[in-house]
């Protein structure tokens, strides 16, 4: 990897008696985006509100371009852009508005606002609503005037906070395509918290998957896969005319972990520790069970989000572990939903 634009070495943080963040190391490459994945709770927000320099860590350090996010907070502000997971702007104010206020309380001249509100707004797509009051915006509307508005003040990292959440497929879909956008064409550095795994999987370069505080698995997803496969982490998913029959047999067959029948008619799914499509087969043919349909899984974040989880001995039930109980990451998290988070 290239000289990274986003280094954490041991970042630590406590509430009470819960380890929120648990001695975290990551580095990240300029122009990458990157998915951070976990359930609510996993430690994710804290991440955030430590790398923006909103709460201090109990030990570590978090570095935004070689600034140090605890002690050099306002220089970090002016590289970082934040978009939160519910994006607010003054209602009675139109999208245009906003965004000139924005630019104006980064200090930007009145005649550069308008120059860049203009620009950015054609960007997002949102040219045909800059003069509606932004408080009759559906919430894809917002999330694009957020990426408007983080803009305005031109930051080389942008974090994002579930930036699809709520938002009907087609706006996904052109959110997606800005995003990536952000970094092929800009060469900004994009670090997106979700647990949205169909959309992370599209635009991510690499993911980390968080669990209890911790990064339990980090790379590029395809890598990711093939080290479950290397590790014995073998999953088959096939259609049958005789789903039960078959299970059964493919339960005694040696290196079967679990053969279990889905919730829909004829689907099995299979875990093994090593490849038995070929014994499979077979198996299939001497029963008399005809497939329909046979397929190698483990290589789509899904199944990897699944299989890093029940390694570490966990659920991604988003209640099963409470990693913040007095919503203090949240809390902050809301207070930057207006203007706090300005050079």
């Amino acid at each position: 990897m290239e000289e990274a634009i986003v280094r954490i070495q041991g970042l630590t943080k406590r509430y009470g008696q819960v380890l929120a963040v648990d001695h975290l190391d990551l580095e990240i490459a300029p122009g990458e985006v990157f998915g951070l994945l976990g359930p609510n709770g996993a430690g994710k927000t804290t991440t955030t509100l430590m790398l923006l320099g909103l709460t201090e860590p109990d030990s570590g350090t978090a570095a935004i371009d070689g600034r140090d996010c605890t002690r050099q907070p306002l220089l970090v502000k002016r590289e970082v852009g934040y978009l939160p997971d519910s994006v607010g702007f003054y209602p009675d104010l139109t999208g245009r508005e906003n965004l000139r206020f924005s630019g104006a309380l980064n200090g930007l001249p009145p005649e550069e606002c308008e120059r860049r509100a203009e620009a950015l707004l054609e960007r997002v797509g949102m040219t045909y609503a800059a003069d509606r009051k932004a408080g009759t915006y559906s919430r894809g509307m917002k999330q694009r005037l957020g990426i408007a508005d983080v803009l305005m003040k031109d930051p080389r990292v942008i974090i994002m906070d579930e930036p699809t959440l709520g938002i009907d497929p087609e706006g996904i879909r052109e959110l997606m395509t800005l995003i990536r956008e952000l970094s092929v064409r800009d060469g900004r550095t994009i670090l997106i918290s979700s647990h949205q795994l169909y959309q992370v999987q599209q635009i991510c370069d690499r993911v980390g998957i968080f669990v209890r505080g911790r990064l339990i698995a980090c790379g590029p997803i395809g890598q990711l896969g093939r080290q479950l496969q290397s590790e014995g982490r073998y999953l088959l998913e096939l259609r049958t005319d005789r789903p039960g029959t078959l299970a059964e047999a493919l339960n005694g067959l040696e290196g079967v972990r679990t053969a279990e029948q889905g919730a829909e008619e004829g689907l099995l799914r299979v875990e093994s520790v090593r490849d038995i499509r070929r014994e499979l087969t077979m198996l299939a043919a001497e029963r008399g069970c005809a497939l329909l349909e046979l397929r190698q899984r483990g290589g789509d974040l899904e199944e990897i989000y699944r299989n890093y989880f029940e390694k570490a001995g966990d659920s991604h039930d988003d209640a099963d572990h409470p990693a913040d109980p007095a919503g203090k990451g949240r809390a902050l998290a809301a207070a930057l939903r207006r203007r706090i988070f300005r050079a």
